[in-house]
C-alpha cells in the first residue's frame, strides 16, 4: 500500500538517520512485532523494558510508512466527543478511554526523556466550534472533561476573538496536549531498544502468516522462515490488508508545511494546537524551526494516482 504522496517534511528534515539490516536468516523467538513505525517502536520499548525478548520486521525502511507523514499532534481528545462516546459505549468505558488517552501523553513524555528525545513539547490545544449548532456540544464536553479533573476552559465567541484573532462561536482550551517529530522519536526509541537486545530488520516483507495453537509461522519475501509464540500487528493503516473483513474504507488526508518564518516568535496564542468540531476538520500546529503545519481536508479515495494528480493541481 502506498501510504504517502509528495515529499514528507520529516524525511526532508531528518533524512535516513540510522541503518538497519535486511533479514538474512531464519528466526525462532518469543515475540515478533510486524511494522516499523512509531506504534511498533512504543510496543518494542514496552516489551524490552519488561525484559521480553522480541524481533521487529518492517517491509520498508524504518519509519517510512504513515509515521513519516503524520503531523503528530498529541491530544487526549479523540475524534469522537466524550458525550457521543458515552452514548456508544457507556459512561464508565468512555470516561476510562479519555483518561487513558490523557495518561498516554504523560507516558510518551517519559519514554521520550528516557531515549534521549529532547523535542517533546507540551502544548495547549484549542478545539473550536465550526458552527453555532456545535456550541451546545462543546458546553457538554466542558462539563464532562471537568468532571474527570482535566484542565480545560470554555471560551465564548468574544474570548476566541480576543485570544486567537479569528471568529468562532465557542471553543474549548485545554492544557494536556503535546507535539513531536514522530519519525525522529521512532528512530531514537529503536536505537535505545537495540542496545537492550531488540533485533530489527527492515526491507523485509512478510508474505505469509499462519496462526496455530503452537504459535505463529511467518515467511519473508526472501524465503526466510520465522516462528514466534506471539505476533504483534503494528502495521498501522495496512492492517486492513491482513483482515479478511471489510471493516473500513481508507481515505486520503493532506498535510502542508510552510517555509521557516524567522521573524515570528508566536504565530497565535501560545502557539497552541488548533482543530475544529466539523467532521472533516482542519488542524494546525507549529514546528520547532518556526514553521506552520496544516492538515485535513479528507478525500474519499486512497488511490495514490489520484492523490498525486491533486498535488499537481494544487501546485
Amino acid at each position: 500500500m502506498d501510504l504517502s504522496t509528495g515529499l514528507p517534511f520529516w524525511l526532508v528534515k531528518n533524512g535516513l538517520p540510522y541503518d538497519y539490516p535486511q533479514l538474512d536468516n531464519n528466526i525462532n523467538c518469543e515475540v515478533i512485532i510486524l511494522g516499523g513505525g512509531i506504534t511498533a517502536a512504543i510496543n518494542a520499548f514496552i516489551l524490552i523494558e519488561a525484559g521480553i525478548p522480541c524481533v521487529l520486521i518492517e517491509k520498508r525502511s524504518i519509519g517510512l510508512g504513515s509515521t513519516i507523514a503524520t503531523t503528530a499532534l498529541l491530544q487526549y481528545q479523540i475524534d469522537t466527543p466524550l458525550s457521543t462516546l458515552i452514548e456508544l459505549r457507556g459512561e464508565r468505558h468512555a470516561k476510562k478511554a479519555y483518561c487513558l488517552c490523557a495518561e498516554s501523553i504523560d507516558t510518551l513524555a517519559k519514554i521520550s526523556k528516557k531515549v534521549g528525545y529532547d523535542d517533546f513539547e507540551r502544548k495547549s490545544s484549542l478545539y473550536f466550534a465550526s458552527y453555532k449548532k456545535d456550541v451546545a456540544m462543546l458546553k457538554k464536553e466542558y462539563e464532562l472533561h471537568t468532571s474527570l479533573g482535566l484542565d480545560i476552559q470554555y471560551w465564548d465567541e468574544n474570548t476566541v476573538k480576543e485570544k486567537m484573532g479569528f471568529s468562532a462561536p465557542a471553543a474549548l482550551y485545554s492544557n494536556h496536549s503535546a507535539q513531536i517529530d514522530a519519525y525522529k522519536l521512532c528512530h531514537l526509541i529503536f536505537q535505545y531498544c537495540i542496545k537492550k537486545g531488540l533485533k530489527i530488520y527492515d526491507r523485509s516483507e512478510i508474505v505469509d502468516i499462519q496462526h496455530s495453537k503452537n504459535g505463529v509461522a511467518l515467511k519473508s519475501i526472501q524465503g526466510h522462515k520465522l516462528k514466534c509464540n506471539k505476533l504483534i500487528y503494528a502495521t498501522g493503516f495496512e492492517v486492513v490488508n491482513l483482515i479478511d473483513k471489510n471493516i473500513v474504507q481508507l481515505q486520503s488526508t493532506w498535510a502542508i508545511v510552510s517555509q521557516q518564518i524567522e521573524h515570528q516568535k508566536e504565530f497565535w496564542y501560545q502557539n497552541c494546537l488548533i482543530w475544529e468540531s466539523k467532521e472533516a476538520y482542519l488542524y494546525l500546529r507549529t514546528t520547532a524551526d518556526k514553521r506552520i503545519m496544516l492538515g485535513g481536508r479528507d478525500e474519499e479515495t486512497n488511490n495514490p494516482k489520484i492523490r498525486q494528480a491533486c498535488i499537481f493541481w494544487l501546485n
